[in-house]
Order: structure tokens, then sequence, then C-alpha cells
């Protein structure tokens, strides 16, 4: 990794507490952050450097892969983290910042690089990257990146007005947008499952897939993130970034070199691609919205969304949201991408399904046999793993056919204390590899995609549909399938037929 002073504002947040510094000390265990780095905590709040690594200890306690004890090798990490308190409009705390960051690059031998990790709210970014000028925090003779986490802004305008503000300080190629989803092990071994096989590339493309899947669903309700969400919604919350990202992924053409920019560049043909909704009907049509109700949750009764802390009693912000998407290019032409996300959904998982399609009806042994397609299943959180459905003949039996799986349990291999999607995103950005960060025309590209969707929602409130808490959301998100012959998988990836054959087994 390479060496680097890492400025982090908003030191005392939970993005802070629960992944960047578990991510630095598990870096720092596998020796890819060496001894010559620096973190100086920056938040409002009083905190002596004491205090800042005794909260740096407890969080690497609670939330790291690694098992942490006081003793002389957390010792030797901790004298790495200095805290100082900064109010990010005065310029003058800003120049003393550069003054401790300078003193921190010399004692540790730094060579002048500095990473600023800005875990703020969006609107902040902008006054922080002039401040970070105005205060001669990027004369340095290294180099000098901005990473910054979502959202990037509320819609198009907002997020060009804040494109704008950072560009006037940094270069696009300094700054790195963090998407975490593309930091996940499974999200990245999509394409190396398309590229690297041959037997899966030819078949990538309408002529054999007949639909693909996304789905992210979680088991929390809005907790006290209800302030926020109440003006984000599942649309701009998830929809924005971490579906249609991964959607790129999967759809995306082989790049002509492994340079970042070539496979952003691919990245970037599917938004282009993307069929863009022309009227507010073609919305209804396509798109379903919904917004949880009270419900039971593993026994437990929880409460709607309208009834939670911080949430408007009459709010129409949807906790769902279900779309029908299509990628209009020679590859995927007439392929539908389902994808759905939701929170108090029954399970907590991200899957992508790839359905091929059947064999032809009436034919050999679909005379007699109702077939069932093949599917390719990437397991990406929580367990990892890679998942293949085919047909085979029940052992035993007078040509039953069942179908049978093929699963790589990557989580159950490997265990869990795999890396962490931060951990693989600042080692990146440490090293100028911004392959799996979100490029600007990204993110323009794909507001202009949402912003279709959320203005039509917006006109009337009547296609916001109920759904109860520990259900699957709106049946109309079952009907978007069942329209085109199709229907939602179950995220296990497992259906009646083949656990019927694995109970016989046993």
């Amino acid at each position: 990794m390479t060496d680097a002073v890492i400025l982090l504002f908003g030191a005392t947040g939970d993005l802070a507490r629960r992944k960047l510094y578990p991510a630095i000390y598990s870096l720092y265990r596998e020796r890819k952050l060496g001894d010559r780095f620096a973190v100086i905590g920056l938040a409002r709040r009083p905190r002596t450097n004491e205090q800042f690594r005794e909260d740096v200890h407890d969080s690497i306690k609670e939330f790291a892969r690694y098992n942490v004890t006081k003793d002389e090798q957390w010792e030797s990490f901790a004298e790495h983290f200095e805290y100082m308190s900064l109010d990010t409009n005065n310029i003058d705390a800003f120049k003393e910042l550069g003054t401790m960051t300078n003193r921190l690059d010399t004692k540790f031998e730094v060579g002048g690089n500095r990473l600023f990790y800005l875990a703020l709210s969006p609107e902040l970014f902008g006054n922080v990257s002039n401040n970070l000028k105005e205060g001669g925090l990027l004369e340095t003779s290294g180099w000098a990146r901005l990473v910054i986490e979502k959202p990037f802004g509320y819609d198009l305008p907002s997020a060009e007005k804040l494109n704008a503000q950072i560009r006037k300080v940094f270069e696009e190629k300094d700054v790195y947008r963090i998407d975490h989803y593309l930091g996940k092990e499974m999200v990245q071994n999509i394409n190396v499952v398309r590229f690297a096989n041959a037997f899966f590339e030819p078949l990538w493309n309408n002529k054999y897939i007949a639909n693909i899947q996304i789905t992210l669903s979680e088991t929390v309700g809005v907790e006290d993130r209800g302030s926020y969400y109440d003006h984000s919604g599942a649309l701009r919350d998830m929809g924005q970034n971490h579906m249609l990202q991964t959607l790129a992924m999967i759809a995306m053409e082989p790049p002509s070199r492994l340079s970042p920019e070539d496979i952003r560049d691919e990245k970037v043909k599917v938004f282009r691609s993307l069929r863009g909704f022309q009227t507010a009907s073609e919305v209804r049509s396509n798109t379903v919205r919904g917004q949880y109700s009270s419900g039971t949750m593993k026994g437990n009764q929880v409460p709607g969304y309208r009834q939670e802390s911080s949430v408007n009693p009459e709010s129409t912000t949807e906790t769902f949201f279900a779309a029908r998407v299509f990628v209009d290019n020679f590859r995927w032409a007439g392929v539908p991408f389902y994808i759905r996300t939701g929170k108090r959904l029954p399970l907590k998982t991200t899957e992508v399904v790839v359905e091929f399609k059947n064999v032809p009806n009436n034919v050999y042994l679909s005379k007699k046999h109702k077939l069932e397609p093949n599917l390719l299943v990437f397991r990406v959180n929580p367990m990892e793993g890679i998942y293949f459905k085919m047909n085979a003949k029940q052992p035993g039996s007078e040509g039953t056919i069942l179908p049978i799986s093929m699963d790589f349990c990557q989580s159950c291999q490997i265990g869990l204390n795999t890396p962490e999607a931060y951990e693989r995103l600042l080692y990146d950005a440490a090293r100028g590899d911004s392959t799996y960060f979100t490029r600007w025309d990204e993110v323009a590209l794909a507001w202009k995609y949402v912003d279709k969707i959320a203005s039509a929602w917006a006109e009337r409130t009547d296609n916001l549909m109920l759904y109860p808490a520990g259900t699957w959301g709106p049946d109309q998100a079952q009907q978007l399938l069942s329209e085109d012959g199709f229907k939602w998988w179950p995220v296990n990836g497992q259906d009646e037929g083949e656990v019927a054959w694995e109970m016989n087994q046993k």
C-alpha cells in the first residue's frame, strides 16, 4: 500500500467506527499497510489523542476481522493516530491542520502523499474541498486524492452542482467516489466468472439468457436514519447506485485492456444503453414502489414506516422499489433485468440470478417432464458464493428429473474472515486504482435514468403500495415478472423440487 497521511473527516461518526478503523487495522495486520502512514481524525467534538485512540481501539475490538489486545503491537499501531477538533468553515483551522499533516508526514516518512476521506454530509464536500486548497493542504510533493461517500447529490442538478464545486479543486482522476458494493468480493467476481471461463461468455447474451434478477433485501427498518431516509427513499438510496452499478457489472462488454478507465468506459456504455422512460405511464408500467406497514419479523411485531422515529406520519417515501430495466444494445436487446430492493423484507441478502432460456417445449425429455431453467446465482451477501442449477435424473428413479445444484460456498470454504469492502477500497484508493470507484459520467447517467422515475412518481401518490413488514413487498412486484412469463426466484436459490431431492437423499 502506498504510504500516505489519511485525513479522516467525520472521525467520530458511525461509518468511521463500524467500517473505516477496522479496515485500516486489517490492512495493517495483513502488512498491506506498513509503518509509513498516519491517520488524522477530524470532527467538531473535542477529543484528546488518548481518547481518540481509545475510540479506535473500541471500534476495532467490536467490528474488526482480527482480534485486538492492548499490547506492543497495538501501541505501535495506535501511535500513528492523532486527533484534531475542526470547524470546517474555519480557514485558519485548515492551516493548522496543514502544519499537523506536515509534522506527521516527516515523522513517519510518508513522502507527501495525502488521502482526504470525507465521511460527511454531501453538502459539505464542496466547502471542505475548497478549504483544503485555501489552507495549503494540497501543496505537497506527493499525490492528493479525495475519497467521498454516497449519496453524491439528490438528483442530477444537485449532483452537477456538487461535482462542479469539487472539480474547482480536484481533477477527476483524483476523485474517488465510493460505492461500497463495488468493493464486495462477489460483485468483483462477476467479471472474473464471465471473462475467465470460455463456456460462459459465448452464452452471455440474448440468445441464451431469458432474464436477470438483482435482489438487495434488508430485514431492518430505517432505524435511526429516519430523517435522512424520508428525504431519500429506496430509489435514491439503493437504486441509483448499488443496483445500477451491479447491473452494469453484469451487462458490460469485455474491456480491451485491464486498466481502470477501460473498465469504467464499458460500464458507461451500459448506462448510455439503458432504455429511458418517455412518459409517466411507462414508469408506472415498469416500476413498483412500496412502503412497509406494521407486521411481524421473526415472531416480533414491528411498526410501520410511518410510525418510525423522525418519519413524517403521512410520508409517501418508498421503502421498496422494483423495476423492469432494458439495456438496448446488440448483446441484451429484449432481455429484461429485474431489480428489487427494500426494507423489512424476510431475509437479508444480495443476489444476482442469471436465468438461462429453457430447452424447447415438446422436444425429447421436455415432452414428459416439466424442466426448470438453468440458473447461475452470484451470492454477494451475507454468505458469499456461486451457485449453478441444472436438471438431472434422480438416482434410483424411473426417469424422474429434478433440479440439482452445484454450489461453491466461498464463505464456507474460506470462512467469514475475508476482507471487507472498505478494506479493498481504501487499499485501492491509496494505490491509485480507481477501477471500483464511480466516475462522474457514470454518476450523471445513473441520475438521469433515476430522475425520470422519481419525477413520474412525484406526479401522483396513489401508486405507493403498502406491504406488511416481513413479506417480499407489494404483490405488484410479482406481477411485474408474471406479465413476462417469469417469477422471482427464491433468494436462497432453491425451489421446492430441489429441496425435495435433498430431503430424499437424506
